[in-house]
């Protein structure tokens, strides 16, 4: 490259396609040359200088984002990308055949109680905790679409029985999901589970 260079920009809240896109039009309307938008992450080729982490950090967090410089912030924010990417995911598209603990080692090239220490440090639940709060949110966007029925989306959220799916939704949200169904209310951001 001819003098310019690749940045990587740790950013915290995006869950999803939306936020990628959203966070990648914003950098480009203040003037910065963007390569690659992962969720938690966005690669920027040339100097960020003259924009600089300020402004940055301004036009993210007008959109709800914020920039991570701490290394394990940036730790946590790449768990919960990884997590929130295997939820999002159908169980017969890409199951994942392993424990979750498994899963994020092999994924992040770290060891699963590190992972699980710094996570839990930081946010106050287990990466455990945030995977069930994650389904069960992913569950009510599913019951709300209306398509699927209970036994089809404990199977689409990789739930070896309705039972289980039925168990946790009752005790994360303290209601039957059939009566969720009918209520259709109460589901919070991906970016906002914690």
């Amino acid at each position: 490259m001819t003098g310019e260079e690749k940045v990587t920009l740790h950013i915290k809240n995006m869950v999803c396609d939306r936020c990628k896109r959203v966070v990648r039009e914003e950098l480009e309307r203040i003037g910065l040359k963007v390569q690659r938008v992962t969720l938690g992450e966005v690669d920027v080729i040339q100097p960020i200088e003259p924009v600089g982490r300020e402004r940055i950090s301004e036009v993210l967090e007008a959109s709800g984002f914020a920039l991570i410089e701490d290394r394990r912030a940036r730790m946590v924010e790449r768990v919960k990308a990884e997590i929130i990417q295997a939820v999002r995911r159908d169980a017969d598209e890409d199951p994942l055949g392993m424990k979750f603990s498994d899963y994020l080692a092999s994924r992040l090239h770290m060891d699963y109680n590190y992972l699980s220490s710094i996570f839990s440090a930081s946010e106050g639940i287990t990466i455990e905790q945030y995977i069930i709060q994650l389904k069960i949110e992913r569950a009510k966007e599913l019951i709300q679409d209306g398509d699927l029925n209970l036994s089809e989306i404990a199977y689409k959220l990789g739930y070896k029985s309705v039972q289980h799916l039925s168990g946790q939704f009752r005790k994360v949200t303290g209601m039957t999901a059939s009566r969720y169904r009918q209520e259709n209310s109460d589901r919070r951001p991906l970016d906002k589970v914690s």
